[in-house]
């Protein structure tokens, strides 16, 4: 393919045809053009544009080693031909079956890697020979829902990704899935001491070290649903606003242990799930009173100093249901005994 990617039009014959219920264009093309001309969308998580996975280099140096091999083979790369504002690409359907995709020099990068995004990673400098499908104009939210489908049982995916994905294409998350929802509240509001502290799956741009995954936090914040019933309320918000109250009286009424997720089990799996259970204790004895950040810090200052959440403490090596369970029965006895201490003179 003698075209200089640079100042001429490119062409790549093919055929199109239909995958299920879609349109797609069918061809071949070395492995350098296909790369010069895609991009993978990766999920940019301080912008939340974008939808795909961290680029991961070992997998795709494995890759670029494997296609040197003699034997070699891949399935097709899929791609999407996203629509362009200036026409930057046009297909066009020729006799006999056969259609011709032409891409302007000035279109730049105008396919999106749906399903290639770590095999294509590191082959822009290849000639070899790679087969590809190309959906034709879908719409980003139809490419994601698309890329969600083929990936959602891929080994190595973020589960939080796919739960991002969810988040993303549902029209009532609340109602769908309360649990993601107030999940994400705690990473988007500037009030939350969570807020851009979840990992999503994507790339974080922001250099700040994520204390725990999307996911964890959904299963920690399920635990509060079904002990207070709060998503049988008629809307997220108050729910929402209660669950980062108590974040924030948290980061309060133990700052050390807050600003060093390191040494401390706080921001662990063990200790976020054990403290959406206290949550729930504690809401669910308001007794109407506002669930705010001053009501949490007055009820978690009186016993939560008392846990030792060090590495080495009592929640050392805890795991599982079992050990959450064995957390939360370790802060009720703190909280249960804080007006047992011995005060002298």
């Amino acid at each position: 393919m003698a075209a200089d990617l640079r100042t001429d039009s490119l062409k790549l014959s093919g055929t199109v045809g239909t995958s299920v219920r879609r349109r797609v264009f069918l061809g071949f093309a070395p492995a350098r053009v296909l790369a010069a001309l895609s991009f993978a969308d990766v999920l940019d998580e301080d912008t939340g544009i974008g939808y795909q996975r961290r680029f991961n280099s070992g997998h795709s140096q494995d890759f670029r080693r494997y296609v040197q091999e003699d034997g070699s083979s891949t399935i097709p790369l899929t791609f999407n031909l996203r629509p362009t504002p200036d026409d930057g690409w046009k297909l066009t359907e020729t006799d006999g079956g056969m259609s011709m995709l032409e891409v302007q020099p000035s279109a730049g990068k105008v396919m999106a890697r749906v399903d290639c995004q770590h095999r294509l990673g590191y082959l822009g400098d290849l000639d070899v020979s790679l087969p590809f499908m190309c959906f034709i104009g879908l719409s980003v939210r139809e490419e994601m829902e698309i890329f969600s489908v083929i990936n959602s049982k891929a080994k190595g995916l973020s589960t939080s990704l796919l739960d991002f994905h969810d988040a993303s294409l549902s029209s009532d998350l609340w109602k769908d899935r309360p649990e993601l929802y107030i999940s994400l509240q705690l990473n988007s509001a500037p009030e939350s001491p969570w807020c851009k502290q979840l990992d999503l799956g994507g790339r974080a741009t922001s250099g700040l070290k994520r204390r725990a995954s999307l996911r964890t936090m959904q299963k920690a914040v399920k635990r509060f649903l079904n002990q207070t019933k709060l998503y049988k309320m008629e809307s997220g918000t108050t729910a929402a606003e209660a669950v980062i109250a108590f974040w924030a009286a948290l980061a309060l009424v133990l700052p050390t242990e807050w600003n060093s997720p390191r040494a401390y089990l706080v921001n662990k799996g063990i200790g976020v799930y054990a403290l959406m259970t206290i949550a729930a204790d504690i809401y669910s004895e308001s007794n109407g009173q506002i669930c705010d950040r001053k009501y949490f810090v007055g009820k978690l200052s009186e016993f939560l100093t008392l846990v030792d959440w060090g590495q080495n403490g009592p929640l050392k090596g805890l795991g599982g249901e079992g050990g959450v369970s064995a957390a939360v029965a370790v802060i009720r006895r703190a909280r249960a005994t804080r007006g047992l201490k011995v005060v002298n003179g």
